[in-house]
């Protein structure tokens, strides 16, 4: 696969990098996806709220979705993106093995990454007992003891969300600001405890959270802790092309600026997934990048359309040259002799 030329490269190969080659294959695309393999879900131990796969462990939900952008001719290859560039009409991606490709689009899926909180033992914990989506993990922790760490503004509003899965919510402001007198008032009328001090770690007993250590030396039970990270862009490929990127209205992290369907404001480059909606679910994320992937085809169609005219119109314009030269370079690469 040295050298070689493709209508879409899609960088990044989690749920919605291979939702959009799905769609790009099935358009007749040719489309290769370049994974670095560091899913940000790794640690979980399932998927949910999505409709037909939920519980499906993270990478049975990869292998089955690789399976199907294969099946209609799409190609994956495990490679991190160490450069994309713009190339004339296109673009050049180097992967870290020495590999060169060229595409005419570019699909950015390379999602996030979490930054957690500085307290021992809250990483070995993240994806499994220590989570931050309610939607997507307070199933598996209802009517357990649920802490709270408050690290923002919103350490309150996410206290409040998980109140709705356990009547055990206790609420560490740790860092966070104090609540305003109407937080109180919620907070009181939800009997949410609230737990003054800092938290300096984490009690682990038999592979299973038991508590949360207070830096006073206070330990209070608890079975599952909600914790809202800072949300990072993965990689720098975002900012070698010039994307623009803005806060997410939350303040929990930045994204990449793109429309509806994904354009971002440099010419023959989308986005989708996380990396332009922090928030998102999988199944989101997923969909995003549906959508994503058609308006990229859109978008060819409509410059194979103009090329043609220009063809047309003039045999000899190089435009149409070029076209002939690819053209003859794709059959040679197909054992056909022009």
């Amino acid at each position: 696969m040295d050298d070689f030329s493709f209508d879409v490269i899609v960088i990044g190969g989690g749920a919605a990098g291979l939702s959009a080659a799905l769609t790009l294959a099935r358009a007749r695309r040719s489309v290769l996806v370049l994974d670095g393999g560091e899913p940000r879900n790794a640690p979980a131990a399932g998927v949910h709220g999505f409709l037909s796969r939920d519980g499906i462990a993270p990478a049975d939900l990869i292998r089955l979705g690789a399976a199907e952008v294969t099946r209609y001719g799409g190609r994956i290859l495990a490679a991190s993106v160490t450069s994309a560039r713009p190339d004339g009409s296109g673009f050049t991606v180097r992967t870290g093995d020495g590999r060169r490709f060229a595409a005419r689009r570019l699909l950015l899926c390379t999602g996030l990454v979490d930054e957690l909180p500085d307290i021992p033992g809250l990483r070995q914990r993240w994806g499994r007992d220590v989570l931050h989506c309610p939607h997507c993990h307070g199933w598996e922790v209802r009517d357990q003891p649920i802490g709270v760490l408050g690290t923002g503004p919103h350490a309150v509003r996410q206290a409040l969300l998980f109140r709705q899965w356990s009547a055990e919510v206790t609420l560490f402001p740790h860092t966070a600001p104090e609540p305003t007198d109407e937080q109180w008032e919620e907070l009181a009328a939800r009997e949410i405890a609230v737990v003054d001090g800092e938290v300096a770690a984490l009690e682990v007993t038999g592979d299973q959270l038991t508590g949360v250590r207070l830096a006073s030396g206070r330990v209070v039970p608890t079975r599952a802790l909600a914790v809202l990270p800072r949300f990072s862009g993965r990689g720098g490929i975002a900012a070698d092309l010039g994307l623009a990127t803005t806060e997410h209205p939350a303040g929990v992290g930045s994204q990449i600026v793109a429309d509806a369907t994904g354009r971002t404001a440099v010419p023959g480059v989308w986005a989708a997934g996380n990396v332009t909606d922090l928030m998102a679910p999988v199944i989101g994320a997923a969909a995003g990048a549906v959508t994503a992937g058609a308006a990229i085809n859109s978008d060819l169609i409509a410059e194979d359309t103009r090329l043609a005219v220009e063809r047309r119109r003039d045999p000899f314009s190089p435009a149409a040259e070029a076209r002939n030269c690819l053209l003859v370079l794709g059959d040679r690469r197909h054992g056909i002799t022009p």
